[in-house]
């Protein structure tokens, strides 16, 4: 199923992304701020509500006198300022009654001299106190002052919306700025993303112009040469068309021509006996001929079989069943054989047909009575024929798909016998070269990399 957020476009994303990195960072810094502006205040504060009530009641006339005269609340330089008089042996009071009742527990602690002093917040008549108490000495009074945090909290509030607004105005900066960001940075990326476009619709594989060294640029190389790849298989697969198309024509209309000729003559006797019997002989032959071609394309085209199996093996037991195979077909000639046990990791029936088309190879071009030989040794399997050899100019192309020297293009076969060989020698990391034998014919040699001996 399709994933939410890949429904919008990678440049919506980055700018989401970009709004939401920077909203969270000013919500983190406004919280912090705030945090830490509200602690220090109320620190503040406290302290100097402590030390007002410390000096008034270290003052000469002493807090008794003080709470016998009632003293306004100007006294401790601000007007805002509520006093309470703490005795523990006969209560609290104060001018304002609800004051004197808000007095708790760690006030009357300060009082006995259990602790040094308080500070607390306490609501009174709806509205926010801060209280601090500090003790008279005698062990059993303390003093009380409470100051509303009020003007504190509507500073908090205007910083706040301080920080809102800035903070509005830096996501949408942010915004703003990842759009450009995004914009600008993914230029190439919907460049790329055009040629791909152009590329699925017109099917031409032009490479992509590369600008710089970064990320992008190195994803536009891949691509161009993911573009070149491509381009070398169609070349080729197209070149294979053409030429079994071309390599199929000739036994397809020569059988035509025979099975027009043997429709032709029906029952009558207008072919004699011998005529017919060549003629069927001729439609075998070019059957057989169609059969093996076919199957050299199939094997060509399979670059990896899936049904290949590769295991640890004696690549002299594989040159044993090949040479038994080709021996039967060519009875005429000798076949010298010298192997030595090779240790390889393949699959048998791969390497069986790449041994037999050598050895086929080299039986086709020997005279007769001719020496086939085949030697193995060090992993490096040699075969050759007593022929005329390959002439220098057919070296380089002796491996092409369909390639026939014009010695050979009057002898049976596909010319793909040999491609088929290199490309079974690729798919087992092997090597094979073409040159000329020790009898001054033809020769190959097929070189695999062996394994330790089981």
């Amino acid at each position: 199923m399709r994933r939410p957020h890949y429904r919008y476009s990678l440049a919506s994303r980055v700018t989401m992304l970009a709004t939401m990195a920077v909203g969270t960072a000013v919500a983190l810094m406004a919280l912090a701020a705030y945090a830490s502006v509200r602690m220090q205040t109320t620190e503040a504060l406290d302290q100097s509500l402590l030390e007002r009530a410390q000096a008034a009641v270290k003052s000469p006339e002493g807090l008794q006198t003080l709470s016998r005269q009632r003293v306004p609340l100007w006294v401790f330089g601000a007007a805002d300022v509520r006093i309470v008089f703490l005795d523990t042996t006969q209560g609290a009071f104060s001018a304002d009654p609800a004051m004197a009742r808000a007095v708790g527990r760690s006030e009357i602690a300060v009082a006995n001299g259990d602790k040094p002093s308080s500070a607390r917040t306490v609501t009174v008549n709806d509205q926010r106190y801060r209280m601090v108490a500090a003790p008279a000495g005698d062990g059993h009074s303390a003093l009380v002052l409470a100051q509303s945090v009020e003007p504190i909290n509507s500073m908090l509030d205007r910083i706040g919306i301080v920080a809102l607004l800035f903070g509005s105005a830096g996501m949408l900066a942010a915004a703003v700025a990842g759009w450009a960001v995004a914009r600008n940075g993914l230029r190439p990326v919907r460049r790329l993303t055009r040629a791909a476009e152009e590329i699925a619709r017109t099917g031409k594989l032009d490479p992509i112009p590369v600008d710089g060294t970064d990320e992008i640029a190195r994803l536009a190389t891949a691509f161009n040469k993911m573009l070149a790849t491509l381009s070398e298989s169609q070349v080729a697969q197209r070149q294979l068309v053409a030429d079994a198309g071309h390599e199929l024509r000739t036994p397809l209309t020569s059988l035509r021509t025979n099975l027009d000729l043997l429709i032709q003559a029906g029952g009558s006797d207008r072919l004699s006996p011998a005529a017919r019997t060549e003629l069927l002989e001729d439609v075998r032959g070019q059957i057989n001929e169609m059969t093996t071609l076919i199957g050299d394309l199939v094997e060509l085209a399979r670059e990896d079989p899936a049904t290949s199996t590769h295991h640890g093996l004696d690549l002299a037991g594989v040159v044993e069943a090949a040479v038994r195979r080709v021996r039967r077909r060519a009875t005429g000639l000798q076949f010298d054989v010298r192997l030595e046990p090779t240790p390889v990791h393949g699959d048998p029936a791969a390497l069986e047909r790449a041994v037999t088309n050598l050895l086929d190879n080299a039986a086709k071009w020997s005279p007769a009575g001719g020496t086939v030989r085949a030697y193995l040794k060090d992993g490096t399997l040699m075969v050759s024929d007593q022929g005329p050899g390959i002439a220098p100019s057919d070296l380089p192309q002796v491996f092409d798909r369909f390639y026939r020297s014009p010695d050979a293009r009057a002898m049976p076969g596909s010319g793909l016998g040999l491609s088929i060989v290199k490309s079974i020698a690729e798919r087992h990391d092997g090597v094979v070269r073409a040159g000329t034998g020790p009898d001054g014919g033809a020769g190959f040699w097929l070189t695999l990399p062996t394994i330790a001996a089981p």
